[in-house]
Order: C-alpha cells, then sequence, then structure tokens
C-alpha cells in the first residue's frame, strides 16, 4: 500500500514538472535565461523521477540491484544542484554571461558520477546500498557530495529568498512562497532523521517538486521578477509623470499608479502587454517607438519624442532609457511627462504676444502718420504756392496776347519763371514719394517682409525722412556720424532695421522725459566684418535690474505705458533678418548706446 502511494506521488511529480516546463514554454515565444534555468531544474527533477520509477518499477521484477537505476538518477541529483545555483544567480541579475569559473562546479559532480558508477570496485560512495535511507551505509565520499550538493542548493535558495524580501518586503506574497517552497525539504528530513516518519530516497524528488512549484508561483504567477520595493513603490506611484517598464521583448513588466490614473486603466490591461499592442490601441504610431528601441539596443543615450494621444486629448514627452547591467541590455523605462498644460500656455502666450506686435506695430504706424501728415504738410502747401504761381504767369501771358508793347524776351522771362516753378514742384513730388516709399515698407508686417539688399545712402534717407518729425516735436537734435562709404551694401531687410532705429531713437527720446534742447547721436562705423550702427542718448542709463533681462524677456522701464516688446523684437529682427547681435553700453553718467552689430558680406 505504501509503495503504491509512492508510484502515485512519484507519478504526480513527474506530471507537475512536465506541466510547469508547457506553461513556461507557453507563456512567451522567445525564451530568457530565467526561464531556461528554471526549466533545467525541472529536466533534472524528470530524470531523477523517472529512473526512480524505472526502479520501483523494474528491479524487483527484473532482479536488477536497485543501486544500478541509481547510475542513472544521480545524472539529475548531481546537475540539479547546479542548475538551481544559476536559476539564484539569474533571478538577481535578471541575465547572466557564462564564464569559464563556473565550468569548476561541475568538477565534484563529475567525480562524484565517475565514483558511483565504479562503486563496485572500492564502495567509496555507498557501503551498502537501500532505498531505505536509515538503513544505508555512505562511503567515505558520499559525505563530501552531500555536503557539495546541499551547499549549492543553500545559496540559490539565498540568492531567491534575499531579492525577495529586498524587492518586496520578508512578508510578501512572494517571499512567503520562497520560505515555504525551502522548508518542504528541509521539515521533510528533520522528520525523516528524527525517525519520525521512515525516509526513502523517494521523498526527495517528491518534496523538491513542491518545492519548484512554490518558486515557480513566486516567479512568475505572482510577476515576482518585475516587483519593485515597497517603499519605492509608494514613492513612484505619487510621482506626478506616468512611468512604465519594458523587458527586451517590449512586455510591461511595471508601471505606477499615475499611468493607470491618466489613462483610466486597471493593472491587468497593462501587464504583461506587448508596449507596441498597447500604442496601436491608444492612436500612437508605433513604428517610430519601435525604431527608438531598436536603437536603445546600439546606443545608451537616452531618446525622446513628443506624442498626443486623442483617447484622452492629452500631449506627452516621453523619455526613453536603456536598462543595462554589466554590459546586459535588460528592457527600458518609458517615462511620460503630461505636457498638455504647458503647450496650452505657450500657445496662450503666443496668441498674446501676437495681439501686442500688432499693438506695437499699430502704435509705431500711428506715430510714423503723425510724422507723415507733418512732413507731407510743407511739400504740399509749397506746391500750392507753386502752382498759384503758375496760374498768375499763364493769366498774365494770355492777357499780354496781341499786346504790342510785349516784346519776345518778356515771354522768355514769363517762361523762365515758370521753368523754376516746376523745378520746386518736381523736388517736392520726389521728397513725398520717398515718403510714401517709406511708409509703405514700415507698414508691412515684420514676417511678410523680404530680405533684400540695400545701401547705406538708402538707408540714411529714408531714416531721415521717418524719424524728423518726431524728434522735432520732442525738441530734441539728431546727429549722423558716418564713417562708412555710403555705397556700402548691407544684405538684410531694410524695413527691418529701420523699425528697430526708430524703436531705439524713441527709447532715448522718452528717456529724457521732456527735456528740450537735448541730443541722441547715431554712430555708423566699420569694424573688421561687421558694420556697426550705434543710438547714443545722454540720458540716466538702465537700471540694473533691467539690463539682465533685457533682450531675454519683455520688459520695461515705461510702466504701463509700455509693454518691452520693442527691444524683444529688435533683438529677434536682427537676429532673424540680419544674423547678427545687439549689444548696450550703460552708465548713470554717461548714458546708454545701442549697437547694432551687422555682419556684412
Amino acid at each position: 500500500m505504501k509503495d503504491n502511494i509512492i508510484l502515485i506521488l512519484l507519478c504526480v511529480s513527474g506530471i507537475m514538472d512536465i506541466m510547469l516546463m508547457a506553461v513556461i514554454e507557453a507563456s512567451s515565444k522567445k525564451k530568457n535565461q530565467i526561464k531556461t534555468t528554471f526549466s533545467l531544474n525541472l529536466v533534472c527533477l524528470l530524470i531523477v523521477i523517472t529512473g526512480q520509477l524505472l526502479q520501483m518499477l523494474f528491479a524487483e521484477k527484473l532482479n536488477i540491484q536497485p543501486v544500478y537505476f541509481d547510475y542513472f538518477v544521480y545524472i539529475g541529483t548531481c546537475l540539479l544542484p547546479i542548475t538551481f545555483l544559476f536559476t539564484g544567480l539569474v533571478f538577481i541579475n535578471t541575465k547572466i554571461k557564462f564564464k569559464k569559473k563556473y565550468i569548476l562546479l561541475f568538477i565534484i559532480p563529475i567525480i562524484s558520477l565517475l565514483i558511483l558508477w565504479t562503486n563496485d570496485y572500492h564502495h567509496l560512495f555507498y557501503q551498502e546500498y537501500s532505498v531505505n535511507l536509515n538503513e544505508t551505509i555512505s562511503g567515505p565520499y558520499l559525505m563530501v557530495h552531500n555536503i557539495y550538493s546541499y551547499l549549492l542548493l543553500l545559496i540559490g535558495m539565498i540568492y531567491l529568498l534575499r531579492y525577495s524580501i529586498k524587492n518586496s518586503g520578508l512578508f510578501s506574497k512572494q517571499s512567503i512562497l520562497i520560505v515555504l517552497g525551502a522548508s518542504v525539504p528541509i521539515i521533510i528530513n528533520i522528520l525523516g532523521t528524527l525517525n519520525i516518519v521512515s525516509m526513502s530516497i523517494y521523498i526527495t524528488p517528491i518534496s523538491f517538486t513542491v518545492t519548484m512549484i512554490f518558486i515557480y508561483l513566486a516567479m512568475f504567477k505572482f510577476q515576482f521578477l518585475s516587483v519593485a520595493p515597497i517603499a519605492l513603490q509608494k514613492i513612484v506611484d505619487r510621482i506626478s509623470d506616468s512611468y512604465l517598464v519594458i523587458n527586451e521583448e517590449y512586455i510591461v513588466t511595471d508601471f505606477n499608479a499615475t499611468l493607470l490614473k491618466t489613462f483610466k486603466l486597471k493593472s491587468k490591461d497593462v501587464r504583461t502587454k506587448n508596449i507596441l499592442d498597447l500604442c496601436q490601441e491608444y492612436g500612437i504610431e508605433a513604428k517610430k517607438l519601435r525604431e527608438i528601441l531598436k536603437k536603445l539596443k546600439v546606443s545608451e543615450e537616452r531618446q525622446q519624442v513628443d506624442i498626443y494621444i486623442e483617447n484622452i486629448d492629452r500631449y506627452f514627452t516621453a523619455e526613453i532609457s536603456v536598462i543595462n547591467q554589466n554590459g546586459q541590455v535588460l528592457g527600458a523605462i518609458i517615462l511620460l511627462k503630461d505636457v498638455t498644460q504647458h503647450i496650452i500656455d505657450v500657445k496662450t502666450i503666443q496668441e498674446k504676444q501676437e495681439i501686442l506686435m500688432e499693438k506695437e506695430r499699430l502704435s509705431a504706424l500711428g506715430q510714423m502718420i503723425g510724422g507723415i501728415a507733418h512732413n507731407l504738410k510743407t511739400p504740399i502747401f509749397s506746391i500750392a504756392g507753386a502752382m498759384e504761381g503758375i496760374l498768375k504767369l499763364t493769366k498774365e501771358i494770355n492777357e499780354s496776347l496781341g499786346n504790342p508793347q510785349v516784346v519776345e524776351e518778356d515771354y522768355r522771362e514769363i517762361t523762365g519763371e515758370i521753368d523754376e516753378w516746376i523745378v520746386k514742384v518736381k523736388s517736392h513730388l520726389k521728397y513725398m514719394s520717398d515718403i510714401i516709399t517709406a511708409v509703405k515698407g514700415q507698414a508691412v508686417n515684420f514676417n511678410l517682409s523680404q530680405d533684400e539688399e540695400f545701401t547705406i545712402e538708402k538707408f540714411l534717407i529714408l531714416e531721415n525722412v521717418l524719424m524728423k518729425y518726431e524728434l522735432k516735436s520732442a525738441g530734441v537734435e539728431f546727429h549722423i556720424d558716418n564713417k562708412c562709404d555710403e555705397q556700402t551694401v548691407v544684405k538684410g531687410n531694410i524695413n527691418s532695421l529701420i523699425q528697430v532705429i526708430n524703436n531705439m531713437i524713441s527709447n532715448s527720446i522718452q528717456a529724457y522725459e521732456g527735456k528740450q534742447g537735448m541730443s541722441i547721436d547715431m554712430i555708423i562705423r566699420q569694424e573688421e566684418n561687421n558694420l556697426i550702427i550705434s543710438i547714443q542718448d545722454y540720458g540716466p542709463g538702465l537700471p540694473d535690474i533691467v539690463l539682465e533681462k533685457l533682450f531675454k524677456e519683455m520688459i520695461t522701464t515705461k510702466g504701463k505705458n509700455g509693454s518691452g516688446l520693442g527691444l524683444y523684437m529688435s533683438y529677434s529682427n536682427i537676429k532673424a533678418h540680419f544674423k547678427g547681435d545687439i549689444t548696450v553700453e550703460t552708465s548713470h553718467e554717461t548714458g546708454t548706446r545701442f549697437n547694432i552689430i551687422i555682419p556684412l558680406r
């Protein structure tokens, strides 16, 4: 009856080992080291169980000594401690490289097999063999074999238990399963040693099968490989960014609570899922992610990609970093930063900036219109006066026709005066044409302006026309000191340059706060291959707080009367249209000088 129970238990153990191997193989198409080493444990157990089943069934019937079946059984018995040790090593490192020194582990098992197979000649392994361990008389070498085997099994079990406690806590499901698995063979051996139960060689593979079932549950059923430490998990669950950990097969092995909350998911919807399948489900371009993940296997540099997830109408920046240990790529961490609010804020700022820019442009345009009205008023009055003069002269000619007293010389004098008036009219009309041309260029939006070539002469003509009225109204004298050839060619947008200069002149006028008789200098010079246009005022200078932020953000010293956009946009325009720069020198004693630096061809 007892033999039948043991036979059944051995059969059940063998079937369980085969089922575990099948489940592990079916769990993933791609093998990894932990599955390989665990399967090798089961293969070794199957060798032991198969040999012992054959012993029970055929030893007595075929009159074969039971010890000869152990020749086969001990192939699994000798190799099992080594495969179990490798299971522990792989478990704590995820992946290892087989080193030459590991070959040393096989020396004692090979010696054990050789001594066992030649036991009839020296009895170093068994002096007397029995399936009942209490009746077995060991040879001197068996103790060496047992100590070595149990030492490897103990080290492997310590690796598993230590890693379990470190990563999931002493009282986690994983740790408890490991402890229970280790306890089964230990308790049975203690009971056998105390003669509480009768120990036979068949108990060991049965008890070890139970151990492997517990370890399987800990490793695979409860996702032991992907469990993070409890304290760390609590921290990452509270961070505002979502993250996923994927293995080298792109399977999600870990994540935080933020991810589930953001995407309104449950743990089962994410864990063990392929990240590429999840991307397709949420309308993310999986091809781009796959390319990045492939690059990570070659280069460990962090990759970044911006994504928009339509299902939840949110924008994310995904930072993808490789997980590498001892030169082995184990997977990747994907950190998802929600940048939706940032993008909304940027759009809002851009819209407000466009409004400010338009307001600034319209303000400048209004200022120009005042100057235009003044500049056109004088030539229009002059042209009107000239026309009156011409009308009088033509009337005088008509009235003198047929008058014998009016000689040819008189007519020549009258027509000469008409020619003089015509020359003056042409001069005024050219002046008006220049003003209209300048205004037309300045009225065009910055973005629509085209880069071109222009001379310093053309620039000075337009500048004189546009700022003349504002300078006169403010009672400020404007001096131009041109140290360059007026035919020097500049490449860029002349309208943008004039707007920048006019803005600086306006700022200088306002720096005088209405004081009359002040002056502003514009110095034009060439240094090496750069054209430098300097606008110098002699006001109170700029405060340090403004100087620190100048050109970096919109800042003004005019309070509610200024937007701070002028200099900010001036700097942007010189950079964009001329690939140049703007510098500033300021002090309370000497005033402020802005230097516009434009590279020449």
